[in-house]
């Protein structure tokens, strides 16, 4: 783990407000750019004000800033282990904009959302990752994060879901 007395100055993170919805919703594009997913997005600042921000928020959101101007995020939400008995969270996607990769920013925030998980009493954090983005399993391992090779993610979305739903 990166030495927080290593990060450069003018570098911060704080929990976002719903005034960061644009932000968020720049560093969302700059994520599925990156990941060439942009036709996946179909997130809008009305659909991130209430899903962040509104009666039931469904996830948290961290950002990294530099002088001020976000530059990553971490959002994540909190999910629950029937075997540990306990919550843990469940980090939906860590990202810093290309620009500022290699300063620690990420390595920062990563550590900024496993303090949260310690301090809520969870039992573990963990995520996806794409296959081929060896730069992120590479920076994944270099924290001492662990594959979990035995399992497989299934998702139903679009119609298959309407269907699993239907009476």
């Amino acid at each position: 783990m990166i030495d927080p007395a290593a990060i450069p100055a003018g570098f911060s993170i704080r929990t976002a407000v719903i005034a960061d919805v644009p932000d968020i919703l720049r560093l969302i594009k700059a994520l599925a750019e990156y990941e060439k997913l942009q036709a996946e997005v179909v997130a809008t600042e009305e659909r991130l004000r209430e899903s962040l921000f509104g009666a039931r928020p469904a996830a948290e959101t961290l950002l990294g800033c530099l002088d001020g101007r976000a530059v990553g995020f971490a959002v994540f939400f909190h999910n629950y282990s029937t075997f540990r008995g306990r919550a843990g969270i469940y980090l939906e996607d860590l990202f810093v904009e290309p620009a500022h990769r290699g300063s620690g920013y990420g390595a920062a925030l990563l550590k900024a959302v496993a303090r949260l998980a310690v301090e809520r009493g969870c039992e573990r954090l963990e995520w996806s990752v794409l296959d081929w983005n060896a730069p992120a399993i590479g920076f994944y391992r270099r924290l001492g994060a662990l594959p979990q090779d035995d399992w497989t993610i299934y998702r139903l979305q679009g119609e298959a879901l309407q269907n699993a739903a239907a009476p």
